[in-house]
Order: structure tokens, then C-alpha cells, then sequence
């Protein structure tokens, strides 16, 4: 069947946000180019310096041996060869259908050595050389960085970035972030000032699908899914949970649920996280190793594609706790997938709420997803519209310098920082609820600002 077209209100959207993105390239984000010059110098003699060592190790040597002149230091799939074949360290993590070793990061830190340590900080440090501090700086003019953000390319209707890609800064490795994220910083007399949209997906989702529990969790501030479900899956009282295992639970098993994951994967992920974050029960003293042994989980599990996971494994708790998310505590949610992909499969297309429509050959995880981050960024490219119209008329002096599908970067001038976030507060508490009545529940943001004068790594969270 054909699908109908974009509503009208759709079309403009996308032209008003095609028009104000326009003014955030031409806008630009300042670069300290002394900064990036003395960074990529630093980092080369880094990877140097860890390249030599490397290849003074005796895994290296055996490396050497397996593969002679077609030695190859930036191959994974050598490394996981000498690894797991040659060597015979034992290899838990693989492909869920041929069951052949993998050599991704958890593959290869598996194995405990200092070696992968090192390889991998290795891997990390030429990716953030070539990717982002030679390419930041060869698309730098005049000491500002001009990123596109096109609105056309994505067949989600999110916003894609290139020249470079803005949106794919790094954050969650700190050394990294640190090393990339100093290189932008603020016009003079003003401070780089981001907005971020609180859990804009979740919040879009309930929108579609309307499950009450889901709703509760969104309106009560006293509740917190990501600490409630790290409880369970940690077999702890909610008081016991910490900062680094409420950040598992969210980011290694609410999150990648919610995107199509399954419990055999999350459990691989889930257990490598107590030795990766050090997670320790702190009024016992145990690590969450020894305390599952005392609540009967002593392993966690083969996690073989096909197989049944066996009692008393982590891998086991894991697919009750899965089986119990989507039959019990998100049951709407878990229907109204199941309705929404027949109905795809039967139109073929379907339409946002935010009046776009989407067709073609798509899998069951793009057609639940795709309506859902589609919308939950039209949230944030309207605010960025109507922010950037009141800026321009009131406060002048500050600019919409970039954004990244839930968040919006100005530098906003010393004097306006007060008015730029009243503005914020107005276009995102107020108007678009007024703009969109199907929004069903209440937004909220995050604002992080970094010192007069100062760099995107040195912001801090405040109150607005």
C-alpha cells in the first residue's frame, strides 16, 4: 500500500528547523586551536609510547610468530586469534550464531591481561587523533568549527551531523572526553551553556504507548526505574543501590530492553560490569560477586544462542527478571509493540505523532524505534526553533551553537545567562505542551554550564 503523506505541519518542522539550523552552522563553535595543535602532539607521542611497549611483550611476540610479515597491530581479529586459538585463554564472548570467539572490547577484556588494557587505550587514543583532533582541526576556520546538521538523511527523521560529526563527541570515556571536549570553548565574555531533555525517549515512548506504569515512573519524581530494576538484578534492597549500579541498570539492561536486546546478552554485559565498575555491596563489604553467591547465583552462565540457561545462574535470574519487565511491569508497553509491528507489517508505513510518515523495508527493532526517537528529537528541534526566535529577539547576544538530538549548546553571553534559561524554561515547561497536546506527560531538562571563558569539559550541573 502507499502511504499518505506528511501532514502539512510536519512539512513545516522540517523547513523551520532546516532555516534555524542553518543559523547554528553559520553561528559556528569557537575552537582553541593552540589547545588541539599541543593535543594531537601529546597524543602521538602516546600512542608511541604504548606502541613500543606493546610490541616489547612476550603476547606480542607469539603474535609475531602467528602471522610473520602480515602482522597487523590494529587487527582485532588477530588478536582475538592469538588470544583465544593460539593462547587458549578462555573466551565466553560469541557470535550467537556461528559461536565463534568475538574480539570486541568485552571479548578481549575478558581475558584480564594488561596487555588488552594497554591495546585497547591504544585503539582509543588513534581513534580520538584521526576522528576527532586532526579532523576538528582541518575543518576549523578562523578559529570556529561550522558542523552541518541535516535534517534529510535519516530515514527516522532524527538529525544526522557531519564535517564534523558534532554529535558524536565523546563523553563516556573520560580521558578521552577530557581530551577532545577542551578543544571547544566559549566567545568571548560568554560560557558555553547546554540543554538536555531528561529522558526525552521515555518520555516520547509513553506517549505512544500510554502504559500506566511507565506514566507513574515519569510523573512520581520518588520513584527511579534504573534503581529499582538494578535492585533486582542485583538481589539488593533499592537502598543499597549505587550511583555505578543504577547506571548499569539503566545503560546495560532498561535501555538496550527497550531497544530490542534480550536477557542473554544483558546478563554477559550485567556481570562483567561488577569487575568493570567495582561494584561492591558498601554496608557488607562484599562484591556483588560474592554477594549473588550467597543469594544462590555461583556463575554466570554459558549464554549459548539456542540453549536454555540453567538454575542458579545469572543468566537464568536474568530471563525471569526480562520475562517479568515486559509481562508484568511494562505489559502495555510490551502490546502495544506487538500492535504496532502488525499493523507495519500489514500497511506497510506508519505515521509519527508528530505527524511524519515513515515506509519501507523495516525490522521489527527500526519499526518499534524509529517512531519513538524520531519524535522524542522533534521535541528538541522545536525547542531549538522557538529558543533561538526569542533569543534573536530579546537577548541578542547569545548563540545556538550546536545540538545532539537531545540536547542544545549555546554561548550565551555572561550578562543574558539568566534570561537565556527563563527563555529555556517557557519554550520547554510551557509552549510545547500547548503546541502538541498528545504530549501526555511532563518534560523536564537538565542544564550544565561551563566557566566565562571556558571549555565544553569544564561544565557543571545547575539548578533552573
Amino acid at each position: 500500500m502507499r502511504a499518505m503523506p506528511c501532514k502539512n505541519s510536519a512539512y513545516k518542522l522540517l523547513h523551520d528547523g532546516c532555516v534555524a539550523l542553518s543559523q547554528v552552522e553559520v553561528n559556528g563553535i569557537r575552537i582553541d586551536t593552540d589547545y588541539l595543535n599541543k593535543a594531537i602532539e601529546e597524543t602521538s607521542d602516546k600512542i608511541k609510547d604504548l606502541t613500543d611497549k606493546l610490541k616489547r611483550k612476550e603476547i606480542y611476540k607469539i603474535w609475531q610468530r602467528t602471522y610473520g610479515s602480515k602482522t597487523n597491530l590494529g587487527s582485532r581479529e588477530q588478536l582475538g586469534r592469538v588470544l583465544f586459538d593460539v593462547m587458549k585463554y578462555k573466551c565466553s564472548y560469541r557470535t550467537e550464531k556461528t559461536q565463534r570467539p568475538k574480539a570486541d572490547d568485552e571479548a578481549l577484556k575478558s581475558t584480564g591481561l594488561r596487555f588488552v588494557d594497554r591495546y585497547l587505550r591504544l585503539e582509543r587514543l588513534k581513534k580520538a587523533r584521526s576522528t576527532y583532533l586532526r579532523n576538528i582541526l582541518r575543518e576549523t576556520t578562523n578559529g570556529f568549527l561550522h558542523p552541518n546538521f541535516p535534517l534529510h538523511l535519516t530515514q527516522s527523521y532524527r538529525s544526522s551531523s557531519d564535517h564534523p560529526n558534532f554529535q558524536n563527541v565523546p563523553i563516556k570515556d573520560p580521558e578521552i572526553a577530557k581530551l577532545i571536549r577542551r578543544a571547544f570553548i566559549a566567545r568571548e565574555d560568554c560560557q558555553i551553556v547546554e540543554i538536555d531533555f531528561k529522558g526525552a525517549e521515555i518520555c516520547n515512548g509513553a506517549c505512544y504507548h500510554h502504559d500506566p506504569q511507565m506514566i507513574k515512573y515519569i510523573k512520581n519524581p520518588k520513584l527511579d526505574m534504573h534503581r529499582d530494576m538494578a535492585a533486582e538484578i542485583y538481589m539488593l534492597k533499592k537502598n543499597q543501590v549505587t550511583y555505578w549500579m543504577r547506571d548499569a541498570g539503566k545503560n546495560r539492561f532498561v535501555f538496550p530492553e527497550f531497544y530490542g536486546d534480550w536477557y542473554k546478552s544483558r546478563a554477559v554485559d550485567l556481570w562483567k560490569a561488577i569487575e568493570e565498575l567495582n561494584l561492591v555491596v558498601e554496608d557488607t563489604g562484599y562484591d556483588l560477586y560474592s554477594h549473588l553467591e550467597t543469594m544462590g547465583i555461583y556463575e554466570r552462565g554459558d549464554c549459548i544462542y539456542d540453549e536454555e540457561p540453567k538454575e542458579g545462574t545469572f543468566e537464568k535470574h536474568l530471563q525471569e527478571i526480562e520475562h517479568d519487565f515486559w509481562n508484568r511491569r511494562f505489559k502495555i508497553y510490551n502490546q502495544w509493540k506487538k500492535d504496532w509491528w502488525e499493523a507495519y507489517q500489514e500497511s506497510g508505513y506508519f505515521r509519527t505523532l508528530t505527524g511524519f510518515v515513515i515506509e519501507g523495508n523495516l525490522n521489527r527493532k527500526q519499526a518499534i524505534n524509529y517512531p519513538i526517537q524520531g519524535s522524542a528529537f522533534h521535541w528538541l528541534l522545536w525547542s531549538l526553533i522557538r529558543i533561538q526566535k526569542l533569543v534573536n529577539k530579546y537577548i541578542r547576544r547569545t548563540l545556538i551553537v550546536g545540538q545532539i538530538h537531545d540536547s542544545i549548546v549555546a554561548d550565551v553571553h555572561k550578562h543574558e545567562r539568566k534570561d537565556y534559561l527563563k527563555i529555556v524554561k517557557q519554550v520547554i515547561y510551557e509552549d510545547i505542551h500547548k503546541h502538541w497536546d498528545w504530549i501526555i506527560v511532563p518534560l523536564t531538562v537538565e542544564a550544565s554550564v561551563a566557566p566565562v571563558g571556558g571549555s565544553w569539559y569544564e561544565k557543571k550541573e545547575i539548578q533552573i
